[in-house]
């Protein structure tokens, strides 16, 4: 037994299928094996397991990457957004997984193949298959391609970008350069400090805040430039 069109899998994957077992097993669902398990080294539920681990890692890095400004909080909610069940399924169906599922008689005739859980097992199990045929590199590399245009699409429930994000998308796109953070000062015992912070602008105070921590008064200084650099923005033309 072998996945039909193993060729055409490996275009639409984008990827050299240099380990074809490691694939097939990617897409034989439990069913399918408790039906058949003559040739076939076992289902897809490690790879399962694996791939989820390997996704989670690789977009969490993405996501770190491409938001230097947002909290733990934002980066949490947008890999949630991007890799959840449905998010996942959305991306088998369109590189045709649904196609290559091998799926036991009775899970196939109750339509396997269109159910999201499925479907979400199927992509991660092939990120876990292609994370052991080919390492780390280049599962993440595949893994942009097919991501890649949805790490800035807002999703639901996402939190807005943080006043720090906010002030550097605003000063590149208006001034070509991005604040930096000064330490004005601190008060209070070491475990109890108070911190000051000032959002400087080419040598200009565009704001300060303050905060229980750094990052909190950055923000509150982020925030408090924005207000500042709104003030002073000129009228628009009448």
């Amino acid at each position: 037994m072998a996945i039909p069109d193993l060729d055409e899998l490996g275009e639409r994957l984008g990827i050299v299928l240099r380990d074809p077992e490691a694939i097939r097993q990617a897409f034989v669902h439990s069913s399918y094996f408790n039906e058949n398990p003559t040739g076939l080294s076992g289902h897809n539920e490690r790879l399962e397991y694996l791939g989820d681990a390997v996704i989670g890692l690789i977009v969490s890095h993405l996501l770190y990457e491409r938001y230097p400004d947002e909290d733990e909080g934002f980066l949490t909610a947008r890999r949630a957004a991007l890799v959840n069940r449905e998010a996942l399924a959305a991306m088998a169906r369109g590189l045709g997984m649904d196609r290559y599922l091998l799926l036991g008689r009775g899970e196939a005739e109750a339509g396997g193949a269109t159910r999201p859980s499925l479907l979400a097992a199927a992509f991660e199990a092939v990120a876990g298959a292609l994370y052991l045929s080919e390492g780390l590199a280049a599962t993440r590399s595949w893994l942009l391609d097919v991501i890649g245009e949805q790490l800035d699409q807002p999703g639901e429930g996402v939190p807005p970008k943080s006043a720090k994000s906010r002030l550097q998308e605003l000063t590149q796109r208006q001034h070509r350069t991005k604040p930096h953070y000064e330490l004005v000062g601190t008060i209070g015992p070491p475990h109890d400090q108070t911190f000051t912070v000032a959002a400087v602008l080419d040598g200009r105070r565009l704001g300060t805040g303050t905060g229980s921590s750094r990052q909190r008064a950055e923000e509150q200084a982020a925030g408090s430039a924005l207000e500042s650099l709104v003030v002073d923005a000129p009228e628009p033309p009448a």
